[in-house]
């Protein structure tokens, strides 16, 4: 893995200050160095001894244009291929023109320092994220260009670069920042002393903690004794209201001073105005906004905003609350209550800052940020909703029409009370049905309709009898709370459907993924179930065996993936983070997508393209997706693994095959080897006739006798090599049994020569069908294997008998048992018995014999005799039928 590059900002307390000079002039003392250094981007502002420190500095940068004019831009590709050592990019909060891959620029530095390559770059107090409000509440002036904490927080060095108020306003007024018209502007508006010094206590402060976390670090790493306090957590409470930014903010200082974890928590209550689409949007861009801070976002979900907030307080060991106290009336707080008040008086030890909003700065951000946010979908995505929104109210009149004509007739017979009641029952199934604003309008009609057909005066909307009014006063209400309790209700069973949908299908995954074994099934699986969920085209891309991504599952038969797609893609395959639509990086792309990480990197990406167009990607989607990735991140690392520890059970079993197969070579064959050798030697030295012809005679017995060793060996491998490979073909016959025991017991003629044998066949056996070679190959391998595990001079059995349908054959010796644990294991491949003898061969005698044997729809096995010998025993079916015989000569 490549070593992070190293980051050293220049920061300043406002343009003009000399930051650019100051990193130039540090870059070209790296270059006399010997350092590889590129200007990757540099502001000169027209002035000539910054442009003399750019000479003899390889520029790599590029112009772009846009909306008819041309701007110099970090060329990111380039230098990533150029790979220097150190890149100067200026300007650091600078955004991007549209259609590049990153919006910002500093996630072109981000880009680079994973890459390995040092940057310098410059950046000034104001466009830190966390203290943009500071900003615009000291000067009047909200930047727009920010950069996260973060950023400055993975700087290596951070380098202040100061000069006095009255020297920079002389440089603004010399033309060195600013053209003079421009000077002469942000002197009056920004460059005022008391901002210029204000930014400067600022920018010194957030210098001088980053030196103290220096030297906590340092007394940390060496042992230095000192107080080290526990760390605080911090809570904040995030809203719609555009307020929210400032307390996100405010979350985030004071969580960097105390150097503490921070939550951002939303609370979701059934119904309200968080149902509304643009509060809904407004939501996530303030939960977005606090995640990209650094914050962990968490999403409870209740009828209680105050029980919710102190419950994960106290869950999460919370002591710092920051909430919002919008700026309300006395009689909206008496009506709607103060949620702020509550938390005070139920916080129970933890500490509650309360932070006052102005409502014209509110309304002046919410303006700014509706204008910024406006991803409405376009008319050709959207059903009109007219008819869906008038039809309660159309069918509250119709209601109230029948049940006024039906009552009427029978007035006198229900009496008032009744009719009253009545009213009742189409405010109870409005409220059922459409909620608390139907409800409460069919309420209200019921009310006119009852005062003026059946309240006296008759026919007027006069009301003698005051108690009538308390009765209006009931139905309506009773159309208020049964409407919010209908509407609380719908609200809490969709999220419960939409949950157990999620959960649902979560958990159908992951028990596909663990019953699945197939890589192709496990990703049509993951494809799938994302797709129905999410309401998208999923594809997943996976490397090919060169390392490029390749797209191996879609869930639609037509995928969205062009050139600038893929491009997205392998640019998330090569980082390891999400890009994509909803981000920052490649938000032009139609897809997100998201790295399928884990511990052995990133094994592919997950792609998505919703069906719905919109500019901005729900959080808790995101959220989601990267649930669902980390899933299928481990299925597809879980199958490669495995088929991994298939290659390696291969290799090993290989491995230890070759080294049993070297082994039985380098004594098997050596030692018939040496004896003929030796005997061949001897015959061709004796020029004199020294040995007799008796001993000329051993010697050629002892070549005869090496040679069919030799023979069998390389016999024995050959077969087992035409079995393992199913190129073994049977040519059947019918035999006699009795014959092929003759021709194997001449075969060992020699072998034999010293033994008893004693053999039982019974008169009047079958005959069975059978390859007549193979089986004799059988029982040479069974009586060579006899001799050698037997005493010497001890005597050999052979017996046949019948045994229903099957020919039994068996051969059994005197020797040593063999364990009760080992008696199936003597039929694998170079498996050898431990023996006081000295036993020689390759250990593929008894497998070959197995092998041989099921081909013929046979059995054998091995079991302990009374002798205190081994028994092998065999037996051949002798009722083939057709359909075998052609499936066994098939079957090579």
């Amino acid at each position: 893995m490549k070593d992070q590059g190293k980051l050293t900002v220049f920061l300043g307390a406002a343009a003009g200050v000399g930051k650019t000079y100051a990193m130039l002039e540090a870059a070209r003392e790296r270059l006399t160095e010997g350092v590889d250094v590129v200007i990757g981007f540099a502001e000169t502002h027209g002035q000539a001894e910054i442009e003399a420190l750019l000479k003899g500095i390889p520029i790599i940068a590029k112009t772009q244009e846009y909306l008819g004019n041309h701007s110099e831009e970090v060329d990111l590709d380039v230098l990533l291929a150029h790979r220097p050592q150190l890149v100067v990019v200026d300007e650091l909060a600078h955004t991007n023109i549209p259609g590049l891959r990153h919006k910002k620029r500093y996630q072109d530095v981000e880009e680079l320092l994973v890459s390995g390559i040092d940057v310098y770059t410059t950046l000034n107090i104001q466009h830190l994220e966390s203290l943009n409000d500071v900003v615009a509440q000291i000067t009047g002036v909200t930047v727009k260009e920010t950069v996260p904490d973060r950023i400055l927080e993975m700087a290596s060095q951070i380098q202040m670069v100061d000069i006095t108020p009255d020297e920079l306003i002389q440089r603004l007024k010399e033309g060195k920042v600013y053209v003079p018209g421009e000077a002469a502007e942000a002197i009056q508006k920004f460059f005022r002393p008391g901002n210029i010094n204000a930014l400067r206590e600022m920018s010194l402060r957030y210098t001088a903690k980053r030196v103290d976390c220096q030297m906590e670090s340092y007394m940390r790493n060496h042992g230095i004794a000192g107080p080290w306090p526990s760390g605080e957590k911090v809570m904040v409470c995030v809203s719609g209201n555009p307020f929210s930014v400032k307390l996100i903010r405010t979350a985030k200082r004071m969580a960097a001073r105390q150097n503490s974890e921070w939550l951002a928590v939303h609370v979701v209550l059934p119904g309200g105005p968080s149902q509304n689409e643009a509060e809904k949007d407004s939501i996530e861009q303030n939960l977005r906004m606090a995640e990209k801070l650094g914050a962990e976002i968490v999403t409870p979900h209740g009828d209680n905003i105050v029980e919710e907030l102190l419950t994960l307080a106290r869950k999460r060991n919370v002591s710092q609350v920051i909430i919002g106290k919008p700026e309300r009336t006395r009689f909206q707080e008496l009506l709607h209550g103060s949620i702020v008040d509550k938390v005070i008086r139920k916080n129970h030890g933890i500490s509650v800052h309360v932070i006052s909003g102005r409502k014209e700065v509110s309304q002046r951000e919410l303006k700014l940020k509706t204008i910024e946010t406006d991803d409405s979908p376009s008319e050709s995505c959207i059903s009109p909703r007219w008819p869906w929104a008038t039809a309660p109210y159309l069918m509250s009149i119709v209601m109230m029409i029948a049940l006024t004509v039906a009552v009427t007739p029978i007035e006198s017979f229900l009496g008032t009370v009744n009719i009253l009641m009545l009213y009742l029952l189409p405010v109870l199934l409005i409220a059922a049905r459409w909620g608390k604003l139907p409800a409460v309008i069919t309420a209200g009609m019921g009310v006119v309709i009852f005062d003026y057909f059946f309240v006296p005066p008759f026919y007027t909307f006069a009301v003698y009898d005051f108690r009538y009014v308390i009765s209006f006063a009931i139905l309506i209400f009773a159309g208020f709370v049964t409407g919010t309790l209908s509407g609380r209700l719908t609200d809490q069973i969709n999220y419960s459907r939409q949950r157990e949908q999620q959960v649902s299908a979560l958990y159908s995954l992951s028990r596909d993924l663990t019953a699945v074994d197939k890589l192709e099934r496990v990703l049509d699986s993951i494809a799938r179930k994302i797709g129905e969920t999410l309401d998208g085209q999923v594809v997943i891309l996976l490397p090919d065996d060169r390392n490029n991504l390749v797209m191996r599952q879609s869930s639609t038969t037509e995928h969205f993936m062009t050139e600038s797609e893929m491009t997205a893609a392998n640019w998330v395959y090569e980082r390891g983070q999400k890009a994509g639509k909803g981000t920052e990086t490649l938000g032009s792309a139609k897809g997100l997508y998201i790295p399928l990480v884990t511990e052995q990197g990133t094994q592919g990406v997950l792609g998505i393209c919703f069906f719905q167009k919109k500019e901005i990607v729900n959080p808790q989607q995101i959220r989601f997706l990267d649930a669902f990735a980390g899933l299928a991140a481990l299925a597809i690392n879980r199958i490669k693994l495995a088929d991994e520890a298939r290659q390696a059970h291969t290799l090993a079993e290989s491995e230890r095959l070759r080294t049993a197969l070297f082994n039985s070579l380098s004594h098997d064959l050596r030692t018939p080897l040496s004896s003929i050798i030796g005997a061949a030697t001897g015959l061709l030295e004796d020029h004199d006739s020294v040995y007799s012809p008796d001993a000329r005679n051993d010697l050629l017995q002892t070549i005869l006798q090496g040679a069919e060793r030799m023979n069998r060996f390389v016999n024995n491998l050959l077969d087992m090599a035409r079995l393992e490979s199913g190129m073994l073909k049977l040519h059947k016959d019918w035999c006699d049994i009795q014959d092929i025991i003759g021709v194997a017991i001449n075969r060992l003629d020699i072998v034999l020569a010293k033994r008893f044998l004693d053999i039982k066949i019974p008169a009047g056996l079958p005959l069975v069908q059978a390859d007549y070679a193979l089986i004799e190959q059988v029982l040479v391998n069974l009586l060579d294997n006899a001799v050698k595990y037997s005493d010497p001079a001890s005597k050999i059995l052979i017996y046949v008998k019948q045994v229903g349908q099957t020919l039994e054959i068996a051969v059994a010796n005197r020797g040593n048992p063999i364990p009760e644990t080992d008696l199936s294991k003597v039929f694998d491949k170079f498996y050898r018995l431990s023996s006081p003898l000295q036993v020689s061969g390759s250990g593929l005698g008894l497998s070959i014999c197995k092998g041989i044997i099921e081909s013929h729809n046979g059995d054998i096995w091995a079991e302990n005799n009374e002798l205190g010998g081994v028994t092998i025993i065999f037996n051949l079916p002798l009722d083939y039928d057709l359909s075998d015989q052609v499936q066994v000569e098939g079957g090579d």
